[in-house]
């Protein structure tokens, strides 16, 4: 009997088949849509999955200023950050922050589920937020995501 013809077969960059995506943020829980996309972008929703590489896709979310928050978590939930420098730190609510920085919160709660580690951070630069309905990346063909009936 040969056994290597049972040899395990992984994915890497060079094989992997990644696509776009585009996600309407509209209406859709910060949470619940941050756990979808980070899912797609580590790509555990492919059968040739590798936990080590990065054979993901690519997702660019629009609508960020139009993402809700369940119960009082506009008001409650705080981003917290740190100058460097002494008495450096700064709260700011989720109401600031969806006024100011809207793309930030999406960013932020996809990065908080991807691995901390090289390979997260790189997996971090397949995310693309924008606060409008408008994206610069027309050029790669997106397709469009429904998250509502993704698992």
């Amino acid at each position: 009997m040969d056994t290597l013809s049972y040899k395990t077969v992984s994915a890497n960059k060079e094989t992997a088949d990644k696509k776009w995506f585009v996600v309407d943020a509209e209406g859709q829980t910060v949470g619940r849509l941050a756990s979808k996309v980070a899912k797609v972008i580590r790509g555990k929703h492919k059968p040739n999955y590798t936990p080590h590489a990065d054979c993901g896709d690519n997702v660019i979310v629009i609508n960020a200023a139009k993402v809700a928050f369940s119960g009082a978590k506009l008001v409650d939930k705080e981003y917290i950050r740190y100058t460097g420098y002494p008495g450096g730190q700064r709260i700011t609510s989720a109401e600031e922050m969806l006024k100011k920085h809207p793309e930030r919160i999406i960013e932020k709660a996809v990065k908080g589920m991807l691995p901390k580690n090289k390979l997260g951070r790189q997996l971090y630069t397949n995310l693309k937020v924008y606060k409008g309905a408008e994206h610069n990346q027309d050029a790669q063909k997106p397709e469009v995501l429904n998250l509502d009936t993704f698992k």
